[in-house]
């Protein structure tokens, strides 16, 4: 079976979106932290070293919208708690994650 290498450069191409969504180092460090599990975003914060509170919540808003998180509300009464989990859909980047760790170790890049 040949190998097929999507057409990336093309808008419509569902490679190139994927793409878009994950080019943000952010939202690939924040998949990382998050494949321990649950987390509240002061967890987060303080584990993606560099991070600012607006973007933590920016991406992790969009994230939501694409998908890859959900947010679920701990507490209801003021001041509301939240946390953080990956989607079944954000489970499936750790195999391709790991292949990327794996590379970079092997490549020293």
């Amino acid at each position: 079976m040949a190998f097929v290498v999507p057409d990336v450069l093309e808008e419509s191409c569902a490679t190139r979106q994927a793409l878009e969504r994950l080019a943000s180092k952010w939202r690939v460090l924040l998949v990382y932290a998050l494949l321990a599990g649950p987390q509240r975003p002061a967890e987060l914060r303080r584990r993606v070293e560099g991070i600012t509170q607006k973007v933590l919540t920016e991406t992790l808003r969009g994230m939501e919208r694409d998908g890859l998180v959900q947010r679920q509300v701990l507490k209801e009464s003021p001041p509301q708690h939240v946390e953080y989990a990956l989607t079944d859909i954000g489970k499936t980047l750790q195999e391709p994650l790991a292949a990327i760790c794996a590379w970079a170790t092997q490549t020293n890049a």
